[in-house]
């Protein structure tokens, strides 16, 4: 008896362990979906292989990509985010940076693709979510969350004109990077400007960062000059790439060319060729002559502060409210009303620390001053040519002034030829 009962005890463990091990088995055939007997079925009598067979067969036929992939780390700004779906339609895409802000973007008319309205941000994590349904109304779900260029890893140019405006015939395009270029041939290769008058334009680099346009002679009036940066993804050095995929188009007004003679103290104004007027003017004094060439009116200013201590000459002057000021030079060279000389200076004597004065008044509230005069009929981009003048002519770089630098050396500082 007492050995029946031990056996007994026995045979019972035995088939708990064997039901244990069955257990285990069990578990392991229904993972594995063995559909033999009873084994592997759900709670509804279907195999996982039948489950996962049925779910298959009602899966949605979209198909949607989204770039950037989930873990970019550089992407554009201007392009590289876009979704697209093949055999169905976006139904919804919704595209957030990290504080959840929304990015406005459009789902193409067909519904296969979307895109943002806008630029992205430099260096801004996205997150893009779509929504898709294929022609029976199953919907299909994408997500991707990727970061943009950062501003130490892309550069930008910073140019002049403005898109939209109207500058004067000697108006170049000039490009200012915010890194230097040493791949310059990649990224002159990928900026065309072009004109509506058929002119060849060269660009020609000044240094690493600086890029400037135009044609052999001035732009002829009345045409269009487009340009076209296509930088996104051009490599400007090793790791460092563009962002900009801009267009941008200006017109040229009116060619008109001031001539100021130093030596006779006269400014000569001939616009489209014809003399509009000649004006008494005073210019460098034989201390701090004005510089000779052709100089590009850059900005204007009805009225603005000049202050010696910026350009050199150190406690010598500071007048903050200089009339009808138009910048001819980086360095400071102005052409502008001046009310503070006496009007017997104009036309007879050289006064200035290197500018070109006309007569004016304090306020800059006469219309028939010279200084007004000559600052209502100017455009930027028109040129003041000086001559006569016992300095040297001014520095190509010094301003927008490359018109006094010789074609073939112009030609020979691009980087893809003429």
């Amino acid at each position: 008896m007492e050995m029946r009962v031990m056996t007994d005890g026995k045979r019972r463990k035995g088939m708990v362990a064997v039901a244990a091990v069955l257990g285990g088995v069990l578990t392991l055939a229904a993972c594995g979906g063995d559909d033999d007997g009873d084994k592997g079925k759900d709670g509804h009598g279907k195999s996982q292989s039948q489950v996962d067979e049925a779910a298959a067969k009602n899966a949605s036929d979209a198909r949607i990509t989204i770039t950037p992939k989930t873990g970019t780390p550089n992407a554009g700004i201007n392009k590289d985010a876009k979704v697209t779906v093949s055999d169905g339609k976006l139904t919804s895409v919704t595209m957030t940076d990290a504080a959840g802000t929304p990015v406005k973007g459009t789902i193409a008319a067909d519904g296969a693709s979307w895109k943002p309205d806008a630029q992205l941000e430099r260096a801004t994590q996205y997150k893009i979510v779509a929504e898709a349904k294929d022609a029976d109304g199953r919907k299909a779900t994408g997500n991707s969350s990727f970061t943009t260029v950062a501003p130490t890893n892309s550069f930008i140019g910073t140019f002049t004109p403005e898109d939209g405006t109207t500058v004067g015939v000697g108006m170049p395009v000039s490009i200012r990077f915010d890194k230097a270029v040493t791949n310059k041939k990649d990224v002159q290769s990928h900026i065309t400007v072009t004109s509506s008058s058929g002119q060849k334009v060269v660009g020609h680099w000044f240094d690493g960062q600086r890029l400037d346009f135009r044609p052999q002679e001035y732009w002829k009036a009345g045409s269009t000059v487009t340009m076209k940066l296509k930088l996104d993804g051009v490599e400007a050095s090793n790791g460092v790439t563009g962002v900009q995929d801009k267009t941008v188009t200006f017109k040229i007004g009116h060619s008109q060319v001031s001539t100021v003679d130093a030596k006779a103290h006269t400014m000569t104004v001939v616009r489209d060729g014809k003399t509009l007027k000649t004006i008494p003017i005073s210019a460098g004094s034989a201390e701090n002559p004005t510089y000779n060439g052709q100089m590009v009116i850059s900005e204007k200013f009805k009225e603005t502060r000049m202050n010696g201590d910026t350009v050199g000459f150190k406690g010598e002057y500071d007048i903050d409210d200089v009339p009808h000021a138009m910048r001819l030079s980086t360095s400071g060279t102005f052409i502008h009303g001046n009310y503070w000389g006496s009007d017997s200076i104009f036309g007879s004597v050289n006064t200035s620390h290197g500018c070109v004065g006309l007569n004016d008044v304090k306020g800059a509230g006469d219309p028939n001053q010279d200084g007004a005069w000559f600052f209502e009929n100017s455009q930027v981009g028109d040129i003041v040519e000086v001559k006569n003048s016992p300095d040297d002519t001014i520095k190509p770089d010094n301003g927008l002034n490359g018109w006094n630098m010789d074609w073939s050396e112009w030609v020979a500082g691009s980087a893809t030829g003429a």
